[in-house]
């Protein structure tokens, strides 16, 4: 089902990334640099029908928070109705706005930011106001986590996140469909 809903979106929202879900294998690879055993606020862009927030919920304390900034309309209301959970806000909004989003939720820094949002998609300026946004919204030592299909080679993503983040790691996983690129940049 979410296979489909994700092929119906890519076709009408240029700014959906994939026409399939990220795999299970890569939610937990990009997942993987979080540590759950303390209390996090979380920041996912872009969460198209909940795959990752859903692992993400599993796993988190009680006491952590999840934001979600979904800028398609058709995934905030699917978002709306899978996840009926008190640790979760759901935005409708783009991720530049990240800043804005969590002064209104009453929050002043992430611990971790996840984006499966297309990188290669956007323009320079925009691509550039949301890393730069996304590196002030971090603690210090918070992550930012990306990933992208591997078809998404406009200067590599890389490139960008190094100039805003001191270290920036990056890896393959080939055991999604289509495989991805995954980054670790750390503030």
């Amino acid at each position: 089902m979410d296979t489909l809903v994700y092929m119906l979106n890519f076709l009408k929202d240029k700014n959906v990334a994939s026409i399939t879900p990220t795999s299970s294998v890569g939610v937990r690879r990009v997942c993987s640099k979080i540590d759950f055993q303390h209390e996090n606020l979380i920041v996912e862009y872009g969460p198209g029908t909940g795959v990752f927030s859903k692992y993400l919920l599993d796993r988190m304390g009680q006491d952590s928070r999840l934001i979600l900034i979904e800028r398609n309309r058709n995934f905030k209301s699917i978002l709306t109705k899978k996840l009926d959970d008190p640790r979760v806000i759901i935005v409708h909004d783009s991720a530049e706005n990240v800043l804005e989003t969590l002064r209104a939720c009453k929050e002043s820094e992430a611990d971790y930011i996840i984006s499966g949002i297309p990188f290669s998609f956007l323009d320079h300026d925009l691509k550039h106001r949301i890393l730069y946004n996304t590196h002030r919204a971090l603690k210090k030592g918070g992550k930012f986590l990306v990933y992208q299909t591997c078809f998404q080679t406009n200067n590599h993503l890389k490139v960008h996140l190094k100039k805003y983040f001191p270290q920036v790691n990056s890896k393959y996983e080939l055991a999604n469909i289509p495989p991805l690129r995954t980054y670790e940049a750390i503030k």
